[in-house]
């Protein structure tokens, strides 16, 4: 069920979205005018504390509870008990699909513990928040993190794909230099062609950059590996974007039966109208 539901959150996201992005080249996503500099530091304006409280907004009151003895448990905690309660506290936000405070609490465990899958864990989070967060501010400093957190990952492991796939994407979703992230993410299929979310990755980067027939390719391969709701949803969209009808009908009903949700049916059932006159 938790899984379906982020697929679905997954898909809404892409269709409130898709026409922003694919206005803008992948450079055209980038401020031209932000230097480095002024990046460094942005992630000082968002901590644990301020994303914990708007990502209580909306939930139960009986999980609020939870994570907030949790959070008054860990301030006089010591090291040692830390690990623990901030194990709890990262199963808790998982389990409400809340990534941005996931994030903070995977940092704070790598750096008691600094390990690898920490570190993947915090960068994994950190990316997903800020790619479904509209405040601009909080994205870039959310994305400071993302790669702060790769990094060191990769310190522990260079060879990790994974890692290498998430730094990638988060150089060329919040860098000035989106080619050296394009340039990782290419070094990742070509050790592994088959590696999901690198491929992913490039075929959104190429949607963004209209190379419509680029992304089929790399969503023809995620789908054929791990057919999702989001992966078909982007294939229908590029099939549809270079006039391919019939593929561009096929992939969006692949994309509302995966995704079994009322509101997409809807939306994906007026696109094959469209698209069968």
């Amino acid at each position: 069920m938790q899984q379906r539901t982020k697929q679905i959150a997954a898909v809404a996201l892409t269709i409130s979205l898709m026409g922003f992005l694919l206005a803008q080249p992948i450079k055209g996503l980038v401020n031209e005018d932000k230097s480095d500099a002024a990046n460094t530091g942005a992630s000082q304006l968002v901590t644990l504390e301020s994303v914990s409280q708007q990502a209580k907004q909306g939930l139960n009151a009986n999980i609020i509870k939870d994570i907030s003895d949790i959070e008054r448990q860990l301030q006089a905690a010591s090291d040692t008990e830390k690990v623990s309660l901030l194990q709890q506290l990262a199963s808790k936000w998982d389990d409400v699909n809340r990534p941005a405070p996931l994030g903070f609490v995977y940092e704070e465990l790598a750096n008691l513990e600094s390990r690898f899958e920490y570190w993947l864990n915090a960068g994994n989070a950190y990316r997903t928040s800020y790619t479904n967060m509209q405040d601009t501010l909080a994205a870039r400093a959310l994305n400071e993190k993302a790669i702060h957190a790769y990094q060191r990952a990769l310190e522990l492991d260079a060879d990790n794909l994974d890692a290498k796939t998430g730094l990638g994407s988060a150089y060329v979703s919040g860098t000035n230099n989106p080619m050296a992230g394009i340039a990782l993410l290419q070094e990742v299929v070509k050790a592994d062609p088959s590696h999901i979310e690198a491929n992913k990755s490039l075929g959104l980067f190429s949607m963004q950059s209209r190379q419509f027939d680029r992304a089929i390719d790399r969503f023809k391969t995620v789908v054929s590996l791990q057919p999702d709701a989001e992966s078909y949803f982007y294939l229908a969209t590029s099939y549809e974007n270079i006039g391919l009808k019939r593929e561009a009908i096929a992939a969006y009903e692949n994309s509302r039966d995966l995704a079994a949700d009322p509101t997409l049916t809807q939306f994906i059932n007026r696109k094959i109208d469209e698209l069968s006159k």
